[in-house]
Formats: C-alpha cells, structure tokens, sequence
C-alpha cells in the first residue's frame, strides 16, 4: 500500500481528493531482511530531523500534523536550542518556527488541535501548526523558587493532566528539584514536593490529574560536576502526599531499570528492565510481569497493550526496531540492521512509538545517512505477524 493509500484509508475521510501527494514528502525504504515498508519523510526544512521522545505522541489524531524536532549543526544540543517542525499531511507543505526553541525533550501536543506546547527558561509556550498562529506564552515557573537561577530543565516532558487543565513540571534549578503542576488557564505554580536529588521524566497519569510518575535518576552537581546516583528509578507521587517508589521490595537504580510510561489503563507503568527486558507493574499491588523479554532498550505500546514497538542495542551490533505481537507471540524487524549513531548531541535514538490512534509508529532513522523520521503503518506489521 502507498504512503497516500495508507492516509486516505485512515484520514481526512470528508476530503480525501485535497490531500496532497504524500510520495513527495515521503520516500519508502524497505527492510531487506523482512520487507516491512518505511515512510521517510525526505521532504526537508532542517538538515536534522528527529521524532519526538517516545512519551509525547507527535502526530495529530486525524492524521493531518506531524511535528518533529528540527536542529541545525552545529547549533543547540539535547538540552536546549532545537526547535519544532510540521509536516502537514493535508496540503503537502512543512513549516519551521524558530521561535520554539525547547528545553530538554519538552514538547507536546495536543493531538485534538494540532497546537504545540514547549518550555524555554522558566515559562510554557505554546502555538498552532498554521504559519499564522502566534506563539503564546501558557504559564511561568515562580520566580520567588527560581532565586535568580536559570533552570537546566522546567519540564523532562511536557505531558497533559487528564482533565486537560494543567501540565507537570519537574524543574531541575541548581542543586533543587521541584515537581507539580502549571495550570494551562494561567493559575499560580502548584508545588507537589521539592527533592535533594533528581526526580525527572514526570508524566501525568492518564486517568488521574493528582498522580505523577516519576523517575530518580543520575544527575551532576550545579557546582563541582561531581556525579550523583539514582538508587530506586521508579517512583509515584499523589497531589498532597510525598513521594513513593513504585517498587519498594526490589529497589533498581537507573542503570537496571528506566524509559518508563504509563499505560493507557492508567493502572500500570511499563518499563525496561536491562537485563530481562520490557516488563510493567501494576501501581497498586506491585505485581510485575515480563511481557517482551526481547525488548531491551527503548519501547513502547498501544493503547490496548497488545502492541509493543523498540528499538535494541546490543552491545558492539547495529541497532535494530522490531515490533512485538503480544497476541501471537511474535516478532518482527522493522529495521533489521541500523549503523550505529554517531556520537552527536542531540540525542539521537529511534525512540519508536505508537501514534494517531495506534494508527502508525513514528521514529528516527539514519539508514539514508542522515537524522530522519519514519513512519511504518501498523497494520502491516500485525499482518507480518498474525
């Protein structure tokens, strides 16, 4: 099935005779080990074009929007100065907006507008994908806990409370962690907890807007550079109540356990266990399962948890994204054999995930010797895979 095929089966159902011809924003690239069709998108504004963390779907629910992070060596870096692009599907065309400017991995969309949220310094912004929407400033941190300080990060990533009101913070300022929440409405900073270590990769719980995931992770001191550790990664924090680990009969620190996310149930958190694979526990009992002891490095799921996607990184091989049918058992490469990522600064991984309702997975390649996204359609691989 062609790019445009797969679009006009699954969008734009009232005017499918406007979209534009996909095939001359994406280029396919098939796996040569497994046939499984790719769609690059070989139409460009930046000569770095990278997905979105896993965490923060990147393409609107209609399937008209894709953002994705634009970079231009050798400016900006993981931390701050990359900024966002849109590809949209419907008139053919991509926009690049300077001013968004993004702190760490910090941008989300709301996937029912198209409308992009972002943080730089101590505030949210936020803007439309048309080339005449304003940038609009959302919210700002409190000065009066800033002190004067610049923020490493306000946000590891934006993620939405699930009444739609507010986004979580985890801002990193000096030696201080502050995790709550910034109404969307322009309300005062809700402080949860303020840590003496690093909490960071706050996401809302989809179901409940009084509960956080949380992560403790490595971190540097503001000061001397000297390097703190994570002792227990998975944590949980209710509006009012301290922290607590997810886990607390088998504490794991950062370099057993991380690249966490909720599942859509909003009863369970997936993780990575390193050695033993992807594995979710259930926030409320504490029952761990493995689910796809071949997932080993990044991954992800469909909302109905049947679907995983990863990427795998062994040590000294190639990368590889495989996608895993939980139903039937089994496995198949998406790309087989990846070069292995040259050390940049931008954090460049596949980071794959499941987006515009489980409709498509979204990630980074470099098999045309470049950063790209690519989007591989699902139901091809469930089919690969029944």
């Amino acid at each position: 099935m062609t790019m445009n095929q797969t679009l006009h089966a699954n969008s734009f159902h009232s005017k499918p005779s406007a979209v534009a011809d996909l095939t001359e924003m994406f280029t396919p690239w098939t796996c040569p080990s497994t046939g499984i069709v790719s769609w690059i998108l070989s139409k460009r504004i930046a000569p770095h074009q990278q997905s979105f963390y896993f965490v923060n779907p990147s393409f609107t629910d209609d399937g008209r929007y894709l953002w994705f992070y634009c970079a231009f060596p050798p400016g900006g870096s993981a931390l701050y100065g990359r900024q966002l692009g849109v590809a949209d599907l419907h008139t053919g065309e991509l926009h690049h907006f300077p001013e968004t400017q993004f702190m760490d991995a910090s941008p989300a969309v709301n996937t029912r507008t198209g409308e992009i949220f972002w943080t730089t310094g101590l505030e949210v912004w936020k803007r439309g994908p048309s080339p005449d929407d304003a940038a609009e400033r959302v919210n700002v941190f409190p000065e009066e806990l800033a002190k004067n300080r610049q923020p490493r990060r306000l946000a590891t990533h934006l993620t939405f409370s699930a009444d739609g009101r507010a986004v979580n913070i985890d801002a990193e300022i000096g030696n201080e962690w502050f995790v709550g929440d910034l109404p969307l409405g322009g309300g005062d900073f809700r402080l949860w907890q303020t840590f003496d270590r690093c909490y960071n990769h706050a996401q809302f719980s989809p179901i409940d807007p009084d509960v956080q995931l949380l992560a403790q992770d490595g971190w540097n001191d503001a000061s001397t550079g000297v390097k703190g550790d994570g002792l227990d990664r998975l944590w949980l924090i209710r509006r009012g109540e301290p922290a607590r680990p997810l886990c607390s009969d088998a504490p794991a620190p950062s370099s057993r356990r991380g690249h966490e996310w909720w599942d859509a149930d909003g009863q369970h958190v997936w993780y990575i266990d390193y050695r033993n694979g992807t594995e979710r526990v259930h926030i409320h009992t504490g029952q761990r399962e493995n689910i796809w002891p071949g997932g080993h490095t990044h991954s992800h799921c469909d909302r109905t948890g049947g679907y995983l996607v990863g990427d795998i990184n062994a040590a000294d091989r190639p990368w590889r994204v495989a996608f895993f049918n939980r139903r039937t058992g089994k496995e198949i490469d998406i790309i087989a054999s990846m070069p292995n990522w040259p050390r940049v600064k931008y954090h460049v991984h596949p980071h794959p995930q499941f987006c515009c309702n489980d409709r498509y997975i979204c990630y980074t390649t470099n098999v045309c010797g470049r950063v790209d996204v690519a989007l591989v359609a699902v139901d091809d691989l469930i089919d690969a895979t029944r």
